[in-house]
């Protein structure tokens, strides 16, 4: 079972900033993130996962100044840098959108992480979704759906080719003969695309790991399509068995149409944990966060993740039909909307869903119940391994590495040692050789 602990900075629930031991400043508290990189690695995990933003998201007033979220952090390849040296086994995954980058800068500052960290990163793609991005950048909204994925095709090609500049053992350096570098193992790229020129070579030597590891979230279809060809870990948010079998199935299905073996691509679902000594110190857990979220957060929250604004409706009256022609997240969208309906659910019971985890799936209890989750998902078609939300940190993450780790490794399911250096040896990926010239550009 692979295992990430995917960090937002004071926890996944919406309130939790509020919890009496949260780390209120958590966003720019770099103490506080060594310690949680620190017990990550104690407990073994794969990798630490930051997801990012680069806007102040748009909400109410009254909404947003209650929330922490994506609010006052630090940007992520920054802080990578700064926790990879202070741990020595586990790995580092950043976002880093193909909407508002380009492919030199994205393929110059991964390599760079991945020699600064001796292998141990990875990058997480992302189209983005949202249009208050977009008026960051000169843009008034985000390209259509397709089109960003079509652009994101073409950047992720260009990165890794210009990862492939060099030769593994390009650099020569040798101080007698005066050669810094042998000329025959370097290459330009002159790459001439629809939406990309980049002549290269990159200025950086080939990463330790071949390429920085390729993670992807999307579970529309092209966001699919997109993982099959890349992705060597997808990022998703099932919120039942039924929904993530058939997530999976579908993925190792579309890799092997590009050749992939099925062990090439990891399926990772996020889930949420309330982790108590008992069942029932876990579900006080989660009703003492559940009591502190204000009405109006909820409200927000659940229009985020719908992508459509409901404040407008009543708020113990059920939801409505809905237009999904423009929500940025049509997975989330339906995944959601689907749940409601099945369930009956009010738009207030739907906000206090969402607001759990920000829209993923929560599970509460014991240990063992934890685990029993966990390894029903694993044995079952559903997953590879899961990428953990604690809801508050750092209380429910230390729960989570002192009590559940320790019963997954009893199970024989979980790693008690490291079985590499690299972030690739540690989720069991191949190490990617350079492709031949002939391959280099895609146009």
């Amino acid at each position: 079972m692979r295992l990430g602990a995917f960090f937002n900075p004071t926890g996944h629930h919406v309130a939790s900033w509020r919890h009496p031991d949260a780390q209120a400043d958590a966003g720019v508290n770099f103490a506080h993130y060594v310690e949680l990189a620190q017990t990550a690695e104690r407990g073994k995990f794969d990798f630490v996962f930051f997801a990012d933003n680069v806007n102040v998201r748009e909400a109410r007033p009254e909404a947003l100044s209650r929330s922490a979220q994506y609010i006052a952090n630090f940007e992520p390849l920054t802080l990578m840098a700064g926790l990879a040296a202070v741990t020595r086994r586990i790995g580092f995954v950043s976002t880093a959108s193909t909407s508002w980058n380009e492919p030199y800068n994205i393929a110059r500052k991964f390599a760079s992480l991945d020699h600064i960290s001796g292998g141990r990163v990875a990058w997480n793609i992302v189209t983005s979704s949202v249009d208050g991005e977009a008026r960051n950048f000169g843009r008034d909204r985000i390209e259509d759906h397709a089109l960003r994925y079509e652009r994101a095709r073409e950047f992720t090609h260009v990165v890794c080719d210009l990862w492939d500049s060099w030769a593994d053992d390009a650099f020569l350096r040798d101080k007698e003969s005066g050669l810094f570098f042998d000329p025959a193992k370097v290459r330009p790229l002159d790459h001439r695309g629809r939406f990309y020129s980049v002549a290269g070579p990159l200025n950086v030597p080939r990463p330790p790991q071949g390429h920085p590891v390729l993670v992807q979230a999307g579970s529309s279809n092209d966001g699919r399509a997109f993982a099959a060809e890349f992705a060597e870990a997808v990022f998703g948010n099932p919120l039942t068995i039924e929904w993530a079998q058939g997530y999976y199935a579908d993925l190792k299905q579309r890799a092997a149409t590009f050749g992939r073996a099925p062990e090439s691509i990891l399926i990772m679902p996020g889930i949420s944990t309330y982790v108590g000594r008992t069942a029932k110190e876990a579900q006080e857990l989660y009703d003492e966060m559940q009591a502190r979220v204000d009405p109006v957060v909820g409200i927000e929250m659940l229009s985020a993740v719908l992508g459509v604004d409901v404040s407008g409706y009543p708020i113990d009256g059920p939801l409505p039909e809905l237009d999904r022609s423009h929500v940025g997240s049509q997975a989330s969208f339906d995944n959601w909307t689907e749940l409601a309906r099945n369930e009956k659910l009010s738009i207030r019971e739907l906000c206090l869903r969402v607001v759990g985890a920000r829209g993923k799936s929560v599970i509460v209890g014991s240990a063992v119940q934890i685990a029993d989750h966990m390894q029903t998902w694993f044995e079952n078609g559903a997953a590879d391994g899961f990428n953990i939300m604690a809801p508050y940190l750092p209380g429910q993450h230390d729960a989570f590495v002192d009590l559940v780790i320790p019963e997954l490794q009893e199970r024989g399911i979980f790693r008690t040692e490291y079985e590499g250096t690299t972030l690739r040896e540690n989720l069991g990926l191949a190490r990617p050789e350079r492709k031949p010239r002939r391959e280099a550009a895609h146009v």
